[in-house]
């Protein structure tokens, strides 16, 4: 029994990152740490695939008169490749919300999710007087100015 988890090490390792990912995904109250927790569960992923698309003795898919035209001889390129594309995506989903944190700490001065939440529901709060957001509508340009001023 303790062979069967020498060998397959990895897809334990993959277990206790999937659990990480998620723990910080569910857990965390913080947006920037459910970030990192879903950057660590598409990691798992992708060694997930890699692992199980590995072959012992088998060779890069390039036909060599060693192998032959046997394709038990040659490792299938196909999951390297997808998790190559979505490496690629992952970077692009990842920049994105990188983006987004920086705007939600701009307009909310907090990643906390809770605070965030509060105060997109209009709840208020204690501890944010000074804020740009906390002060009243003003007019800000010429003609909105002009249109009080006329009527």
């Amino acid at each position: 029994m303790v062979e069967l988890f020498v060998d397959r090490y990895v897809y334990l390792f993959v277990l206790v990152l999937l659990s990480i990912g998620l723990y910080g995904m569910f857990a965390m109250r913080n947006l920037a740490k459910k970030l990192v927790g879903m950057t660590i569960f598409t990691t798992a992923i992708y060694l997930f695939f890699i692992e199980g698309s590995v072959k012992d003795g088998a060779t890069a898919p390039i036909i060599s008169p060693a192998v032959g035209v046997d394709a038990a001889g040659y490792v299938d390129p196909l999951p390297h490749l997808l998790i190559l594309t979505a490496i690629v995506v992952g970077v692009g989903i990842v920049g994105v919300g990188l983006a987004l944190l920086v705007r939600i700490y701009q307009a909310h001065g907090t990643l906390e999710e809770n605070e965030v939440v509060a105060r997109l529901s209009g709840s208020p709060r204690a501890g944010r007087r000074g804020h740009p957001l906390d002060e009243p509508a003003q007019a800000t340009s010429a003609g909105e100015a002009d249109g009080e001023a006329g009527a």
